[in-house]
């Protein structure tokens, strides 16, 4: 009807709407429509949301969002109820009552639908939202409650738990629990029939539409209605009163009259089949008569089915069984018992009830306590058959897997017996008969099964049988007296017939044995088993009058018997069970003796463990001699006439000697058994005594080990542990072991395992046992036992590494551990400490000194770090002298001031006493213990002092030079710099690691106690003040032994830094005390206080208060000018100026100074230099005042300059002062030159250069540190000069003397770098190692960075002395070829600096050496017939290139072309790497400057030489996969990524960080310049490789170098200012396209070069525009000519277009096109065609022609085919 496609009513321009309708017809009737749906409701109510929108009272009753949610709820679809149902739900807890309200009328008919939904989700949720409304509505819902309650009742019997639980909360907020009945019987009526209707009229079909819901579907949710329905009933029956449930009855019966309602017993779902029997139990529990009135129904229904197993349906079903013999009298009469209902039971019962025997059971009693004689009869066989089968069920699969399953049918079993019995307890002749059968058909057998059954011994089958004896035995004092001592007589005649057989056979099984001693076991104290307990005790009625105290009372579990009735219990049955116990042990005795057999003496250790009697010993020793042996009676007395004893000594010991006797547990158990007949503790004691010496140490350990498990064992064993026999008889085992041990021989070790592996565990046992803070065995044993083991791990220390030892180590080891462990009080004895301090010992030592694995050292360490554990918390030990922790530091200490440690044994040792710090840490009470220890252990003042000067003095070197500090001390002698390997660690070093790593646990880095440090820890400032200077002396030692690295790395590592500068306990102390220590001895305590202000940065008050006042500082020593180094940029510039007017005082008055006027000047000078250089302002007379000095001094004490002189004579302070001069003139030359006059700079540039003569005669001296500083100074004050005078500050130029800058150029330029050059060369020849401590790498640096600044025209005359090689093909001059012969080896040496340098001056002469190439290539004969020439680079280049290439193949050979090869920094790779890559620079350099002719000879020539090939293959190993600049943020590297490509190469000398991304850097780099210069060559490689490394080549260049080198081509283009006639160049950068338009005459050209993604990689293309005047063939040509030129040729695309135009202008002024090549211009050697044939006269270019000849193998001309001459 609403269809949209369907051809609609003349006139009606609008689709059908429902809703549009419904509004019409309201308007026109005036009633408000509503929807009712399809359902069985019967109410008058409107059935479902109205749809009207225009109806106002509609509107005022149901809120539009409930009504948009009422409408979601009837949607198919799963979720979209679901989220519909929690929508609703919110809504009625957020909205008012009122709006809520508006949902009543409507509730009901979508409650009844959506709580059956199919869904469980759905049906949760929608009790949740029922229970949201119930609380905002309330009592609101009583008119409505009639058209809920039915199916509310039903979904409170969901079948999911979670929508079950929800309805009945829902129920009980709607309902107090008092009310709930009342509201049931409101809607009784209304929820019979929903559920009446539910049971007898609805089907599946019914129930779901069949066209829309799957039939799958509508099954489940049938089936979930009928259960529910069914259980809702039952729940309606039991909720309301009886007179309501009487008001039901007649409809009731109309329910039970239904035949389909009892169809249900054999419905297909078991759900169904279990609701409907228990409906059918309240039935008969409620409602009886009407049961009755259906009895025939009902019995059938109930009874026939009796071997339903399903687990839901089976509990259910029984209790209906059992109401309906309770309520139905006749019930038999409507069934056959013996064929419907008795067979099905039997088989249910063989089968062990099919795994449900929990469940069915326990109902077997009450079942056949019901069961009627007429059912019963004949009463014999239906015991048999009844027992048979439940028996036969012990049997099943199930029962056999499951101990309850199988714990059920014997409690079934013996219930029934037991009731079965008690109701035949007469003597008539069926009675006896009855109690025959029972007890020897059906008990005994039972038994006998058992025996051989492991599962029916452990479960409660023994203990039931005596249960039920104990009953009978109470029993024998009534009436039935008679009979019941017949029942035991016969019983245990039975029994004893049944263990006879099993004990009276030699191949009897141990099962059986062992099952007839837990029986005898089990009889004689039944409380010994562990039992279940029972939750119901059944109680017979009719017979409680006999025997009321049968049983306990109910509540009573059986384990709660009290030792007395257990004891009563036993006496009661004795006789019997003693006389059964004596007759199997004397039978069992004679396979003993006679036949050896180990399952009878097994059998015997558990037969005397339960009865350990004397009776029983008799019995065993009848078959003995009756007279024990004179020596025993002499030693035991009258023990001997003791059965036990008798028996003990002269079997039991026997069987426990015996050699090939492996299980001995069992015989010591008769050991205690035999103990157990003694009469008192002494006879025990005298019996243990007498057997120890004969016992194995195996068996001394079982016995040990069992007293001590057992209370009254040990209370037996007391007098014989601690006696002197055991005692001195484990001391002699430990001597033995301990004896064995040391011999350490393999041969002797194996035998000593085998031999005593108890013994061990023996001592360990007796040691570290305890019973009431008491040794388990005598104190004085225990003490000498230890000292023992002590004695030999003493001796086995000092012999490990002759033997091994490590087995006994670790077996003493254990024994300690455990000892310390458990022994309180152990460590009073002397012996235990000495025991503890050696295996301390031992862990602090290096493995390769003790020899002992990985496994043994833990031992140790867990048994030192368990001793040290126990001396603290149980003895509250302190540090005294003779104590452990005293014994330990002490030893500690003197291992660290006098051993020889290196970095693993120091380790080793940190470790230990790291681990025994913490222990105390963790163990004491108070924190005064471990400060103490760590007292004993901490150097004392003078100890330090000796310490610090055995500290190797090359730390001087790195800060002297860095102008970090300024020392004078005397260190003379080359051989004192050169940093040797240590063969152990310096002991100041030691020292400081092991108290840094402890120091701490005492004091943590975090805590804020400024108390710590005077009371608990008096030196910890001078502690950690030493360990600073430790950290700081390692941080300045320069090319340091592997040693040394790998301390400091370990340092590092453990934070020690960190800890000491984060300390806040004592950080004003350790201020102190550096600066303290600054000011008496300089030096490394300067830079130790600098670091560690620089790391705190203390306040500047602080700083203040420790300076005081400036004066102190004066008269000025070498300690305070480091200590004001250090102070000066903290200090605040009024103290500065202050310092610089003392010092300038000083200085002015240096004539007043009588000695050591030097030291005082050179004092003052660096006093001076350190206040300018942090910047303090001076006034300019001052420094005219200091000027007007040196004058000064320069006429009168010339030899302070050391003009002149031989620098490796002058001592310290002599090379000093001048280096503050320069120092000072630097700073002047950089801040305040126009203080300078023209004497000044005549002096400042005289002297300087005066300086570098001195230096550069003295270049041998440079290995000594002041030297190097003193060139290095001339060099910083030369490259100050050389910037000054190359760009001075503005407005200065105007102020110097107006010589000065011509003097400078004319003169002091060339004799500065006519020094410095050769000075360089020099030092590789001085000191050919630069691995060596002795090389000058600063002076390197500095000499290097001076020579940068050298003028070109200086190389090009340089004055080196000549350098020429044999063979070397040279047109350069011969001071530019000494110059690369000098210089182009020092690329490769293994000095980055000087690398660097060489690279340096050479790329400045690169761009120079083509012009000396273009003359011999013009010199060349044009009429030569042969091919193009090649043509060499500069040949020492080359040389470099062919000397390293074979060593990187070495070093890169196995890394595949496009992995990243890690390069180590400075190493000898670096250097290798290093110096091809920068010859390949140089190389690059050169060929972009040589002109197009020069570049196709020396492309050539690489092509040929395959260097070119070998670099790109290097270059794709050491270029990074991802070349992108580290250090970059993540933000700017997704905004502007900057990557080795984008940003320039910095090649600084001074360099020290970020040396490991140099050579890719470097390697992207020169990839880069080799794109860019030899695009050509490049393309040809890459062309020529395999696939793979054309892929990666590919990807990486477009990926990262395209775009870069595209936009700089473009740029280039776009920024060129070369200009041609006749045509013009634009570029655009977006597209990347080029635009070259050439026009002449009437001749229009427009070219269009387009870059490729893999720019220069892939061709470039060329595009025609507009063209004017040009034939399309010529037009061909000249496209076909750019793209070649741009191809082929090795430059940037406009020279390629430069080429094309003087092409294409050739050819308009009349030269014709060769006719092989078909251009004018060549393409690689760009000449014009010359060669003309004689025949036809056409022109060839020579190159064309010889490459035709001899590819064609012919010598004619290509167009005319004649001979060409």
């Amino acid at each position: 009807m609403g269809g949209k496609n369907k051809q609609r009513t003349k006139g009606n321009v609008r689709p059908s709407s429902s809703g549009r309708a419904a509004e019409l017809l309201a308007r026109a009737s005036g009633v408000v429509p509503g929807f009712v749906g399809f359902g069985i409701s019967t109410s008058n109510e409107p059935g479902y949301v109205p749809a009207v929108h225009g109806a106002e009272e509609i509107d005022n009753l149901v809120d539009a969002d409930f009504r948009l949610v009422l409408r979601k709820l009837s949607k198919r679809d799963a979720v979209t109820k679901l989220k519909a149902v929690q929508e609703f739900g919110a809504m009625c807890q957020e909205r008012e009552s009122d709006i809520v309200k508006g949902v009543l009328p409507y509730w009901p008919r979508i409650y009844c639908k959506i709580s059956l939904d199919h869904d469980r989700r759905v049906r949760e949720a929608t009790q949740q939202a029922f229970e949201q409304l119930i609380l905002k509505v309330k009592r609101n819902l009583a008119p409505y409650l009639k058209g809920i309650m039915g199916h509310w009742l039903i979904a409170q019997c969901d079948t999911y738990s979670p929508a079950a639980s929800a309805a009945s909360v829902a129920f009980q907020t709607a309902f107090p629990l008092n009310k709930q009945p009342e509201a049931l019987i409101f809607c009784k009526d209304e929820v019979l029939s929903v559920l009446q209707d539910n049971l007898l009229k609805e089907t599946p079909d019914t129930l779901s539409d069949p066209q829309n819901i799957p039939e799958e579907e509508r099954e489940a949710k049938y089936m979930r209605l009928l259960t529910s329905s069914l259980l809702a009933l039952k729940r309606l029956l039991t909720m309301i009163p009886q007179t309501d449930r009487e008001a039901l009855g007649e409809r009731l019966a109309h329910v039970l009259s239904q035949g389909k309602f009892w169809k249900y017993s054999k419905h297909k779902t078991p759900q169904v089949r279990g609701a409907f029997f228990e409906v059918v139990a309240a039935l008969c529990e409620l409602t009886p008569q009407l049961v009755e009135a259906e009895a025939a129904r009902a019995c059938s229904a109930v009874l026939l089915s009796i071997d339903d197993s399903d687990p839901v349906v089976l509990p259910p079903l029984w209790e209906a069984v059992l109401h309906i013999l309770s309520s139905i009298e006749d019930c038999w009469t409507h069934v056959n018992a013996r064929k419907g209902v008795l067979p099905k039971l039997w088989l249910l019962l063989k089968e062990g009830g099919r795994g449900l025997a929990t469940a069915l059971h326990p109902n077997m009693l009450p079942f056949i306590s019901k069961l009627p004689a007429e059912v019963t009869e004949p009463k014999l066989d239906f015991c048999r058959t009844f027992f048979t089968s439940i028996i036969q069920g012990l049997s099943s699969e199930r029962a056999v897997a499951s101990p309850s399953e199988c714990a059920a049918i014997v409690f079934a079993t013996m219930e029934c017996l037991r009731f079965l019995l008690l109701q035949n307890t007469g003597e008539e002749p069926e009675q006896r008969a009855m109690q025959a059968v029972l007890i020897s058909e059906q008990l005994l057998p039972l038994i006998d099964k058992s025996l051989g059954n492991p599962a029916l011994q452990s479960g409660p089958l023994f203990l039931q049988i005596t249960e039920m004896l104990v009953s009978w035995e109470k029993r024998m004092t009534g009436n039935e007296a008679k009979t019941f001592q017949r029942l035991l007589v016969d019983f245990w005649e039975g029994l004893g017939s049944l263990c006879v057989g099993y004990v009276d056979q030699e191949e009897t099984e141990q099962v059986a044995l062992e099952g007839v001693a837990s029986l005898l076991q089990i009889m004689q104290n039944p409380c010994k088993q562990v039992k279940r307990k029972k939750s119901v005790k059944i109680c017979f009625l009719d017979q409680e009058a006999k025997g009321q105290g049968e049983d306990p009372p109910s509540g009573t579990p059986p384990t709660e018997l009290s030792e007395s009735q257990g004891k009563q219990d036993s006496s009661l049955r004795s006789s019997h069970l003693l006389d059964l116990v004596c007759q199997l042990a004397e039978l069992n005795m004679v396979y003993v003796c006679e036949r050896n057999s180990e399952r009878h003496l097994r059998f015997l250790a558990l037969l005397l463990c339960a009865f350990p009697k004397p009776q029983v010993f008799q019995v065993l020793l009848k078959s003995e001699d009756g007279k024990p042996e004179q020596g025993l009676e002499a030693e035991l007395g009258a023990l001997t006439e003791n059965p036990a004893v008798r028996f003990l000594l002269q079997r039991v010991v026997m069987w426990l000697q015996q050699d090939n006797r492996q299980d001995t547990d069992f015989l010591v158990d008769m050991v205690f058994s035999a103990l157990h007949c003694c009469n008192s503790k002494g006879e025990q004691t005298l019996v243990l005594n007498h057997i120890t010496m004969s016992l194995k140490w195996g068996v001394i350990l079982q016995i040990i080990q069992k007293a001590c498990a057992d209370a009254g064992y040990l209370e037996a064993c007391r007098g014989w542990l601690k006696g002197s026999v055991l005692g001195e008889h484990l001391v002699g085992l430990a001597g033995e072991l301990c004896a064995f041990g040391l011999k350490g021989s393999p041969s002797l070790s194996s035998p000593l395992l085998s031999q005593h592996s108890h013994s061990w565990p023996l001592i360990s046992l007796a040691l570290s046992q305890q019973h009431n803070n008491e040794s388990l065995i005598g104190k004085v044993y225990v003490e000498q036992i230890i000292e023992r083991l002590h004695a030999t791990l003493t001796e086995a220390k000092g012999m490990s590494d002759a033997g091994n030892v490590e087995p006994l180590v670790s077996f003493i080891c254990d024994v300690a551990s455990n000892f310390f462990s458990s022994v309180k009080g152990c460590l009073l004895l002397a012996a235990s400490k000495e025991l503890l301090l050696t295996i301390f010992q031992l862990c602090a030592q290096d493995q390769t000194l003790t020899h002992l694995s990985d496994a043994v050292l833990q031992k140790m360490k867990l048994a030192y770090t368990a001793g040290v554990h126990s001396l603290v918390t149980q003895l509250g030990a302190g540090v005294t002298k003779g104590t452990f922790l005293y014994s330990a530091a002490v030893w500690v200490k003197n291992l660290l001031l006098t051993s020889t440690l290196n970095a693993k044994s120091l380790q080793v040792l940190v470790q230990a006493v790291q681990s025994l710090a913490e222990t105390l840490s963790s163990a004491q009470q108070s924190e005064c213990l471990l400060s103490q220890f760590i007292c004993c252990l901490t150097p004392t003042h003078e100890e330090w002092v000796c310490l610090r000067k055995a500290l190797p003095p090359q730390w001087v070197k790195r800060p002297l030079l860095c102008g970090r500090l300024r020392v004078t001390e005397e260190n003379p002698g080359m051989d004192l710099w050169k940093v040797k390997d240590l063969s152990r660690l310096p002991a100041h070093l030691c020292a400081s690691a092991v108290l840094g790593k402890i120091i701490f646990i005492a004091v943590p880095a975090d805590t804020q106690q400024e108390e710590t440090d005077t009371s608990e820890l008096p030196d910890l400032r001078h502690t950690v003040a030493e360990i600073l200077y430790a950290l700081q002396w390692c941080e300045e030692m320069e090319h340091c032994p592997a040693m040394l690295a790998e301390y400091y790395k370990m340092l590092q590592d453990w934070n020690i830094a960190e800890k000491t500068h984060s300390n806040s306990s004592a950080k004003a102390g350790i201020l102190e005390t550096l600066f303290t220590r600054s000011r008496e001895e300089g030096a490394l305590w300067s830079l130790t206080l600098a670091s560690y202000i620089q790391n705190t940065k203390p306040d500047a008050s602080i700083i203040k208060s420790l300076c005081g006042n400036m004066e102190s500082f004066y008269p000025l020593s070498e300690q305070s000018v480091c200590t004001i180094q250090v102070l000066c940029s903290s200090l605040t510039a009024a103290e500065r100026e202050g310092l610089i007017a003392l010092s300038i005082a000083e200085l002015l008055n240096w004539q007043e100074k009588e000695q050591d006027s030097a030291h005082s000047v050179w004092a003052c000078l660096a006093v001076l230099h350190c206040c300018l250089q942090a910047q303090t302002p001076v006034e300019e007379e001052i420094l005219l005042a200091v000027m007007a000095t040196l004058l000064e001094w320069r006429n009168s004490r010339e030899e302070w300059f050391l003009f002149n002189s031989d620098l490796g004579k002058a001592s310290a302070a002599e090379l000093a002062l001048p280096v503050e001069m320069m120092c000072f003139l630097c700073w002047l030359v950089e801040h305040s030159p126009t203080v300078l006059c023209s004497t000044h700079w005549d002096f400042l540039l005289c002297s300087m250069l005066a300086w570098l003569e001195t230096a550069s005669e003295s270049s041998g001296a440079f290995w000594n540190p002041w030297v190097q500083q003193f060139v290095c100074a001339n060099c910083k004050l030369i490259v100050r000069l050389t910037d000054f005078f190359k760009a001075p500050p503005a407005g200065v130029a105007e102020q110097l003397p107006s010589e000065l800058s011509s003097e400078w150029q004319e003169f002091f330029v060339e004799g500065i770098h006519n020094l410095l050059l050769p000075l360089l060369v020099k030092i590789p020849v001085e000191f050919p190692e630069p691995d060596e401590p002795l090389f000058p790498m600063a002076v390197v640096v500095a000499v290097g960075e001076a020579l940068s600044y050298i003028p070109i025209q200086l190389l090009t005359h340089n004055k080196l002395p000549a350098r020429f090689v044999a063979d070397q093909k040279s047109s350069l001059p011969d001071a530019l070829q000494t110059l690369l012969n000098t210089l182009g080896p020092l690329l490769l040496f293994k000095a980055r600096p000087l690398q660097l340098a060489v690279y340096q001056i050479l790329h400045k002469i690169m761009p120079l050496l083509p012009e000396s190439d273009c003359e011999s290539a013009t010199a060349k004969s044009e009429d030569e017939d042969e091919e193009e020439p090649c043509l060499s680079p500069p040949a020492a280049i080359m040389t470099i290139l062919t000397a390293t290439e074979e060593l990187l193949e070495n070093i890169l050979g196995d890394v595949q072309v496009g992995e990243f090869a890690v390069v180590q920094p400075l190493s000898m790779e670096h250097c290798s790497i290093l110096g091809y890559l920068l010859a390949w620079k140089l190389l690059l350099t050169f060929f972009k400057a040589a002109p197009s002719q020069l570049r196709v000879q020396y492309s050539l020539y690489l092509r040929q030489t395959r260097a070119l090939h070998n670099l790109l293959l290097h270059l794709f190993r050491l270029m990074p996969e991802n070349p992108a600049l580290p250090g970059q943020s993540t933000e700017m590297a997704n905004k502007d990524p900057k990557s080795f490509f984008t940003e320039n190469l910095s090649l600084s000398l001074h360099q020290k960080e970020g040396l490991q991304c140099e050579v890719p850097h470097l390697a992207c780099s020169v990839y880069y310049e080799a794109l860019k210069d030899l695009p050509a060559m490049v393309r040809l490689w890459w062309n020529s490789q395999e696939k793979r490394v054309f892929s990666i080549v590919d990807k990486f260049t477009s990926k990262y170098v395209s775009s870069v080198l595209s936009l700089q081509e473009i740029t280039s283009v776009q920024s060129s200012t070369q200009t041609f006639e006749n045509m013009t160049v634009k570029a655009r950068s977006a597209a990347r396209e080029v635009i070259a338009t050439y026009s002449v005459d009437d001749i229009f050209i427009e070219l269009v070069i387009q870059l490729p993604q893999n720019y220069p990689l892939g061709s470039i293309s060329v595009e025609s525009g507009h063209r004017v005047g040009v034939a399309v063939q010529q037009w061909r040509n000249w496209m076909l000519q750019l793209s070649t030129y741009l191809t082929h040729q090795n430059g940037s695309i406009m020279e390629g277009l430069s080429l094309w135009k003087n092409n294409v202008d050739k050819r308009f002024e009349g030269v014709e096109d060769c006719m092989i090549c078909f251009s004018v211009i060549h393409g690689s050697n760009y000449s014009l065609p010359k060669k003309a044939c004689r025949t036809c006269k056409k022109k060839f270019h020579s190159a064309c022609l010889y490459k035709w000849f001899t590819s064609s193998n012919k010598s004619t001309c290509p167009l005319c085919r004649e001979t060409f001459f």
